[in-house]
């Protein structure tokens, strides 16, 4: 049998000396369970995850995580990523102690004050970076957070993070509805079968591909942006129209109304209906001109071409058959 060798293992790249400390923000949030401190580093990341970290017990943030996050070999990482460092209640500095008699959250409980934290900050998705009582704590999230946070995660799937990161009305509004829905458990059902679906699997020019003429509609800030540019290329570009909407999220049907309808009548027409609608402007402020010319169908087509200035793009449709690839 080979000998065992004990080898010691030094780093390569020691802490920085005179490593100017990053910009942080504390926050505290009430929730069911009593005040949560969680400080934050950086500014969050488009389509990208937070780094949510949770300490051991003796320690706090900083003394359990400040050293690896100061490693000179970290600094590529965290450049990339906003952090979350979740201080157990009453462990953060200056703490004051707790009155006699206070029940202490369990660490389940202690699990359960991971979303309110998540919904603070808009977050829908976390990298958990925990070190034993928090490995624990973020284990159960994982498991158990899934439902107390749903709200959350349709949220993240309905809108961008530049969206929620903004909380307009509109946010305000949708996550009111969802988070005090009635029907709730039922949606949640609804969303695993969502998340358990399977590929379509087109093929552009292959046996599985949508023979029918298809309208795709994209927000240029909408999450699954990606998703549905490749799901363009894979369709066939004869039956196929592609709108990318600017300045509209992830429900472009609530962000921009007056250019889906645009873009609608546009479709309908190109397979010969409403060929004598007329066409609203998109803006009564943006200058537009119009034209159209009747195909030799006569009543059965009609092609439209709306320009307009370089700040709105330009919106075209044909006759069935044309491909439409625009962002307005």
């Amino acid at each position: 049998m080979a000998e065992l060798q004990e080898v010691q293992i030094t780093e390569e790249k020691p802490l920085l000396p005179g490593q100017t400390p990053e910009a942080a923000k504390t926050h505290s949030v009430e929730t069911p369970y009593g005040s949560v401190t969680f400080t934050v580093y950086g500014t969050p990341k488009p389509k990208r995850p937070a780094i949510l970290t949770y300490h051991d017990v003796g320690l706090n943030y900083k003394s359990c995580f400040q050293p690896l996050f100061q490693f000179g070999d970290m600094q590529e990482i965290i450049q990339n990523f906003v952090r979350v460092h979740v201080d157990a209640p009453g462990m953060e500095e200056g703490a004051p102690v707790f009155p006699l008699g206070y029940q202490y959250p369990s660490l389940d409980q202690l699990a359960d004050m991971i979303p309110c934290v998540l919904q603070y900050l808009n977050f829908s998705t976390v990298i958990g970076v925990g070190v034993g009582a928090g490995a624990y704590i973020l284990s159960r999230y994982a498991l158990t957070g899934l439902t107390s946070s749903i709200p959350e995660m349709i949220l993240g799937h309905l809108f961008s993070q530049e969206e929620l990161s903004g909380n307009s009305e509109l946010i305000q509004k949708y996550r009111n509805i969802i988070t005090h829905a009635p029907n709730l458990d039922n949606i949640e059902l609804y969303w695993n079968s969502y998340n358990n679906r399977r590929d379509l699997n087109f093929e552009r020019g292959g046996d599985i591909t949508l023979k029918c003429p298809v309208m795709l509609v994209v927000g240029d800030q909408a999450p699954h942006e990606d998703a549905v540019v490749e799901c363009n290329s894979k369709l066939d570009p004869t039956q196929t129209s592609f709108l990318k909407m600017a300045d509209s999220g992830g429900q472009p049907q609530l962000t921009q109304p007056g250019k889906l309808t645009e873009a609608f009548k546009y479709f309908l027409q190109g397979m010969g209906y409403m060929a004598s609608s007329c066409m609203t402007r998109l803006s009564r402020s943006r200058t537009a001109s119009l034209t159209s010319a009747a195909s030799i169908d006569g009543n059965r087509s009609r092609s439209r071409t709306l320009s307009q200035s370089s700040e709105s793009g330009t919106l075209s449709s044909g006759p069935p058959g044309h491909t439409m690839e625009v962002s307005c």
